[in-house]
C-alpha cells in the first residue's frame, strides 16, 4: 500500500495512505496528539498512583507512542513495561525520514527512536534503563494477552475505516487484561464506542482534547 510523508500542523510528520483516505496521526500535530491524548491523559494519569506501570498500545505504527513515552519516563521516576502491537509495521526507509526527534527536548531522542524500530519482533527487550519494550507483530485478534496491563493506548485507525477494530470482542479481550483501576485512552468518543466500553463493564469520561485538534477525547477506567 503506498504511503506518503505529510507535515502536520504543529510541524511534525504523519503517514498517509492514499487508498484509505487515512493519516497515521492527528493533521493537527502527530506530536501534539501524542503528548495530550496517551502521555497527559493517559500515563501521567497512571503514574499518579503507581512507579511502575505496564502499557499495551494497540497500533503501534510509526513508534511515535513509545517515544513520547520513553520521554516521560526519562523525566520522572519510572520503569515501564510496554507492549506494542501493530499487524503491519513499516520499513526503516520510511521512518526515518520522520521528524520527530526534533521536537522533543532529550539529544538521545532520535537514536532511541531508532532503537524502537531496530528491536526485534515478537520478543522483549530493554529499549532503555527501566524501559523494556516487547514490539508483537500480530492482529490483536489473534495473540493471548497477559492480565496485568494499568495503561492500554488504543490507536487504531479510525472506526469508519478500521471497523473490526472497534468491536465488543476486542474492547472485552483488552479489558479483562487490564488491572483493576486500570486505563484505557483513545482519541475517538463516537456513541457507538462508548456504548460498547460502558456495556463491558469501563467507566466513561469524555475530556477534552488538543489544542486545535478534536474538541473531546475518551478516557476509560476498569471499575
Amino acid at each position: 500500500m503506498k504511503k506518503e510523508i505529510v507535515i502536520t500542523k504543529d510541524g511534525s510528520n504523519s503517514i498517509y495512505l492514499p487508498q484509505m483516505d487515512e493519516h497515521y496521526h492527528s493533521i493537527n500535530g502527530s506530536i501534539a496528539e501524542s503528548e495530550h491524548i496517551f502521555i497527559q491523559t493517559g500515563l501521567a494519569e497512571v503514574y499518579k498512583s503507581l512507579d511502575s506501570i505496564s502499557i499495551l498500545e494497540i497500533g503501534m505504527g510509526t513508534g511515535l507512542n513509545v517515544l513520547t513515552s520513553y520521554e516521560f519516563q526519562r523525566k520522572n521516576d519510572l520503569t515501564i513495561n510496554y507492549w506494542g502491537v501493530e499487524a503491519f509495521p513499516l520499513d526503516w526507509d520510511l521512518l526515518q525520514d520522520l521528524n520527530y526527534s526534533n521536537f522533543l527536548v532529550s539529544e538521545e531522542s532520535s537514536q532511541i527512536f531508532k532503537k524502537i524500530h531496530d528491536l526485534p519482533w515478537n520478543a522483549s527487550a530493554q529499549l532503555a534503563d527501566r524501559f523494556t519494550l516487547n514490539k508483537i507483530e500480530a492482529k490483536i485478534q489473534e495473540i493471548e494477552l497477559p492480565i496485568y496491563f494499568d495503561l492500554v493506548y488504543f490507536d487504531a485507525f479510525a472506526p469508519e475505516k478500521q471497523e473490526d477494530m472497534w468491536t465488543g470482542e476486542i474492547f472485552k479481550k483488552i479489558y479483562d487484561s487490564i488491572n483493576n483501576g486500570g486505563v484505557l485512552v483513545t482519541y475517538c468518543v463516537k456513541g457507538v464506542v462508548r456504548r460498547i466500553l460502558q456495556s463491558i463493564g469501563f467507566e466513561i469520561e469524555k475530556l477534552p482534547g488538543p489544542i486545535g485538534g478534536k474538541r473531546e477525547i475518551l478516557r476509560a477506567r476498569k471499575r
